[in-house]
């Protein structure tokens, strides 16, 4: 875009623009006969293609193979078959193996082969009757939470010069603009609730191997899930149940969870913790008064609907860090070895990577050793609270190209100055949920995450259901400009 085009391509008043078709708009469309699956893929994927010089959404696209999965899901609903996600069009993060396509995690692909066989969550998707377009771009190896490298600049739907947050800011980017209803995202340190809170919508990281990460063991030594986002609690909740369920070969295997059936349903008073306490960091960390605001919108949209919310929130100590670190890096030097040729990764990964090298040994063993205590010592909020409300980002979301042309430390400081409070729920394993908070004065959006113990996806997505009814951010839509 030129710079006359974005200065022109301002946020709209969020009140002002249709809202974006949810996964049940397009099933009722689909069972009342007035569209068919081949029409919804080719829109979307038109739509997408469109958009890419300028939204750069997507790195890869399924037109051939998602087109004939439509006319199939078409065929079948000709014979009486009907699901939730029959004939919808999602898409994917580039982090998980799709049939035919590579898996670059946002890097260059050059000697990368196309994967032989879709993921487990690839596969149950399929299964379900969703069509995957095609997949969303991430930065390099998901270090970041900007959406920004050698495949160009992913940027916000609601503002042309911000970042959709990431790691899943592709995923966030094609939701948002009404390319596809809802999308799958990854995050090992909140990169699908930091790109949730920048787009305006519902991002659930599920408990620790909820969705199953077949054929991966487990992403980055634990720390990683994948989870959905979507404009809905209801669609969201409803791909977290599709993919629930571990496979035999996963390293965590939590049993299948059920949270649509909780959307709509009462789950009492709760007390809520209200924190804005992050960790201990090496940088400074400053919360943005416009954030604070909006996270006590969201406490006192919580009070309306019958809580009590009280300033509490977890003791997490000063080397929660030392746990997160090891396992990280260690993750990144291995996924890092996936490619060739070393030359096509940024600097900065490859610093990472002979840090993870390092890391990689007792501390490492040292870290995964010493997760259960962690759980036991910061688990103790919960004999005072049944959920913690807290920030998902420090501040509204930063321009799109923050890190570009940045050194190592300089990245680290912008990473841990945007997004110091979600890595900590991704070192416990445990769920939470980013929910829309409101819109800066020009046009931003922010959001903020409801946090719970082991298994809490159903209480949590009562809990986002009951200030979705109450705050109606899935009504908000943003002025196309890409």
């Amino acid at each position: 875009m030129t710079e006359q085009s974005r200065a022109a391509a301002s946020p709209a008043d969020p009140a002002a623009a249709p809202a974006a078709a949810t996964i049940g708009d397009l099933h009722s469309a689909l069972a009342a006969g007035s569209t068919t699956s081949v029409e919804l893929v080719t829109r979307a994927l038109d739509a997408a293609e469109a958009a890419q010089p300028t939204l750069n959404a997507f790195r890869y696209f399924r037109r051939e193979h998602a087109l004939a999965e439509a006319a199939e899901a078409d065929a079948r609903r000709a014979r009486g078959e009907d699901s939730p996600l029959l004939g919808v069009p999602v898409a994917m993060k580039d982090d998980v193996d799709i049939a035919g396509l590579p898996t670059a995690f946002g890097c260059d692909d050059s000697g990368r082969a196309p994967a032989a066989a879709d993921s487990e969550m690839v596969r149950r998707l399929k299964g379900s009757g969703a069509i995957i377009i095609g997949k969303t771009n991430s930065p390099e190896l998901g270090q970041w939470p900007f959406t920004t490298g050698r495949f160009g600049v992913t940027r916000n739907p609601w503002s042309p010069d911000s970042t959709p947050g990431g790691s899943s800011g592709g995923s966030s980017a094609a939701v948002a603009a009404g390319i596809v209803p809802a999308a799958m995202g990854s995050d090992g340190a909140g990169s699908v609730r930091i790109p949730a809170a920048c787009t305006n919508l519902v991002g659930i990281k599920p408990q620790r191997g909820r969705i199953p990460s077949f054929p991966e063991a487990e992403q980055f030594h634990g720390l990683t899930v994948l989870g959905p986002l979507a404009h809905t609690v209801a669609d969201a909740a409803l791909l977290l149940d599709t993919l629930s369920g571990g496979h035999p070969r996963d390293a965590h295997r939590p049993s299948p969870v059920s949270t649509s059936e909780w959307v709509g349903r009462d789950p009492g008073r709760l007390r809520i913790g209200l924190s804005f306490d992050s960790p201990f960091t090496a940088t400074p960390v400053a919360l943005d008064p416009r954030v604070v605001a909006a996270t006590e919108r969201v406490a006192n949209a919580l009070v309306r609907l019958g809580h009590d919310v009280v300033l509490d929130g977890p003791r997490y100590g000063v080397l929660l860090g030392l746990n997160f670190l090891p396992r990280s890096m260690a993750g990144l030097e291995q996924w890092s070895r996936r490619f060739p040729d070393p030359s096509v990764l940024d600097a900065r990964t490859l610093g990472n990577a002979r840090n993870g090298r390092l890391l990689g040994g007792l501390p490492l063993a040292a870290a995964r050793k010493a997760e259960p205590r962690i759980r036991r010592r910061i688990g103790k909020v919960f004999d005072r609270v049944d959920v913690v409300l807290a920030p998902t980002t420090a501040t509204p979301p930063y321009p799109a190209d923050a890190i570009d042309g940045l050194g190592g430390w300089d990245t680290d400081k912008a990473i841990t100055a945007f997004c110091p409070m979600t890595w900590p729920w991704n070192v416990l394993g445990w769920p939470a949920v980013n929910v829309p908070a409101g819109f800066t004065d020009d046009g931003l959006p922010m959001g903020a995450q409801l946090m719970g113990h082991t298994g809490s996806e159903p209480l949590l997505v009562s809990v986002a259901a009951q200030l979705e009814s109450e705050l109606q951010w899935h009504r908000a839509a943003p002025d196309r400009w890409w």
